[in-house]
């Protein structure tokens, strides 16, 4: 039994081979829809969630199997007390397969050795955020056609955003990978990511502050939001806010292939006008997301054919 708690939980030939299932589901759903017939997929969701959870529960009715769960702690036994490990206990009694949020860093994994059911990392606090990384990765492989030899630029709030440091971790194994990181000084990447994950493989990197100078370079742009929360005070928000939203004239100065991804849910960071350019991809993105976890459900339950 196996558990996606961490992207590199897969090497990266499995997770090559979980998004060609992506893309053959993606070709032919028809052909899945009865692949997880008489499963079930409990959502276990800690904290508040609309895509992540609607996409898990999409991805499990596409297969023809069901869903349970909860979709906050309040409406949960947590509120009563009751620990994570005890919560999973339960559930494999109940469902084959588990999907987990949790505000605390590393829930799932605890989850996870206490599991008799595959447990999946649907996102902890900060942390990691693995189905996200794996349809972001397989937004950028149909886009480009590959995940190696490209320049990959991150904006926003690299400091706090689990989604950026779960795909810098994956992509990392990827021959050939520069990053741009592109953020104001507040929220710039912790360093242990640079440390850990770009320093012991030599991945080739820069940081830098302007959104527009790093565009004419950049393969992928992935955007995330300036959070106002995460600033000090407010004049520095006020300040820095408007030079990392993505507008039509901004994107003049990409390559005419570049593809825009964003993890969602957007706030101001990208105009609406960006919308219509068909390189942006992040609506993509949501669709792709149910082809992978479709892909991940059938793998970690050994149905995938």
């Amino acid at each position: 039994m196996r558990h996606l708690i961490d992207p590199l939980d897969f090497t990266m030939e499995e997770t090559e081979r979980l998004l060609d299932l992506a893309d053959r589901i993606a070709s032919d759903p028809a052909a899945y829809q009865e692949a997880a017939r008489h499963k079930k997929l409990a959502t276990l969701f800690y904290e508040p969630s609309t895509r992540t959870r609607l996409s898990f529960e999409a991805a499990m009715l596409n297969l023809g199997g069901s869903v349970l769960g909860f979709a906050s702690a309040d409406s949960s036994s947590a509120a009563k007390g009751e620990s994570v490990a005890d919560t999973i206990r339960v559930i494999s009694c109940y469902a084959d397969i588990a999907a987990m949020r949790h505000p605390k860093e590393g829930a799932p994994l605890r989850a996870s050795r206490y599991s008799r059911i595959p447990v999946i990392n649907a996102g902890d606090g900060g942390h990691q955020h693995p189905t996200q990384t794996l349809t972001d990765l397989l937004t950028i492989r149909r886009r480009k056609g590959r995940l190696g030899g490209l320049t990959i630029g991150l904006c926003g709030d690299l400091k706090f955003g689990r989604t950026v440091h779960s795909l810098m971790m994956s992509l990392a194994r990827c021959e050939g990978v520069r990053f741009v990181l592109i953020s104001p000084e507040e929220l710039r990447v912790p360093d242990y990511v640079i440390t850990e994950t770009l320093g012991p493989r030599g991945i080739p990197y820069e940081e830098v502050r302007s959104l527009e100078t790093a565009m004419p370079g950049l393969d992928i742009l992935y955007m995330t939001r300036v959070q106002r929360e995460r600033f000090f005070n407010e004049e520095d928000y006020v300040r820095l806010k408007d030079s990392y939203i993505l507008t039509a004239e901004k994107m003049k100065l990409a390559k005419p292939d570049m593809a825009v991804l964003h993890p969602l849910p957007r706030v101001n960071e990208i105009a609406l006008s960006v919308d219509e350019d068909p390189r942006a991809a992040y609506f993509e993105q949501v669709q792709n997301g149910v082809y992978v976890r479709m892909a991940l459900i059938l793998t970690l339950l050994g149905l995938e054919g």
